[in-house]
């Protein structure tokens, strides 16, 4: 099958079913199939795996997924997708269709949904994200309590480069990401691989979760509250960024970086996740004991 088949395929179905894609809900379906079996390859996808897919829109890619897989839950916000992939997929018996709003459903009830042909509760995420909801969906399963162990994902091109940032580029997405999973970049997705095409080209990211992270899931949020006031001023030396971002002396931040030996005159986009922590650390135990 190639590019331009799969369009015609998508165009037809979306036409029988008086369907357009919906701006509203960040609509736009991957319609190349070299760049979809791309995306299931990145997975390292074996025969007893189970996947859940966020966003499986028409079905291209639920389809190649189950070819490969035990099970795929596919979870399908636009209701009238749903009926569509219940169409189009109703004699692929490895397939269980959820509809619902990935924010607002945990991995644990995902893995629960009725008719699932397996008890495993291990997984993998497959998503091709709608731009806007990128960030919460990321931190929707990688601060999980059960989380997968593998995501891979398309997201807006700057936003991938964001993820995959190393020291010397990173930003408060890059930490975010980093401090729960190791990415990578798989490839470029072109805009003219979607159908509607989208204004920007997209990246496949795959993220490697890691199983025991740097900071507890339930700190993950005063953490980066703390990582954020690091980056109030990005691009200015780590001193001054600190001062404004946490409201404090510039004797207390410069203190601050001495107990870790971080030169006060680094920028924020320079440190290490582990840095990062280190700084965290620090401050809380500063703050525990009076100092501050």
């Amino acid at each position: 099958m190639t590019g331009s088949t799969t369009l015609s395929q998508l165009r037809e179905l979306l036409r029988q079913h008086q369907i357009r894609a919906t701006k509203r809900l960040g609509q736009h379906f991957l319609i190349d199939y070299n760049m979809l079996v791309a995306v299931a390859a990145a997975a390292d996808l074996g025969e007893e795996d189970t996947v859940v897919e966020v966003g499986a829109g028409t079905g291209l890619l639920t389809a190649i997924l189950a070819r490969q897989v035990a099970e795929v839950i596919a979870v399908e916000i636009d209701p009238r997708m749903v009926e569509l992939l219940q169409e189009t997929l109703h004699s692929t018996h490895n397939v269980t269709v959820v509809q619902s709003d990935i924010l607002q459903v945990t991995p644990e009830q995902l893995l629960s949904s009725p008719g699932r042909q397996s008890d495993r509760q291990s997984y993998k995420v497959v998503a091709n994200l709608p731009y806007y909801i990128t960030s919460p969906v990321l931190r929707h399963f990688i601060t999980a309590r059960l989380k997968p162990d593998l995501m891979v994902v398309m997201v807006q091109e700057e936003v991938g480069r964001a993820i995959t940032a190393e020291p010397g580029d990173m930003s408060l997405l890059s930490v975010a990401v980093q401090l729960f999973a190791h990415p990578s970049k798989v490839r470029r997705v072109p805009a003219r691989c979607f159908y509607p095409p989208p204004k920007v080209d997209s990246l496949v990211v795959r993220l490697d979760t890691f199983s025991s992270p740097l900071v507890e899931p339930g700190r993950a949020a005063e953490f980066l509250h703390f990582v954020a006031a690091g980056f109030h001023s990005p691009r200015k030396q780590l001193r001054n960024s600190f001062c404004h971002g946490l409201d404090a002396t510039r004797e207390y931040v410069n203190g601050l970086l001495s107990q870790v030996g971080i030169d006060a005159t680094r920028r924020p986009e320079t440190l290490t996740v582990e840095e990062w922590v280190h700084l965290w650390e620090a401050n809380l135990r500063t703050k525990e004991s009076g100092a501050c």
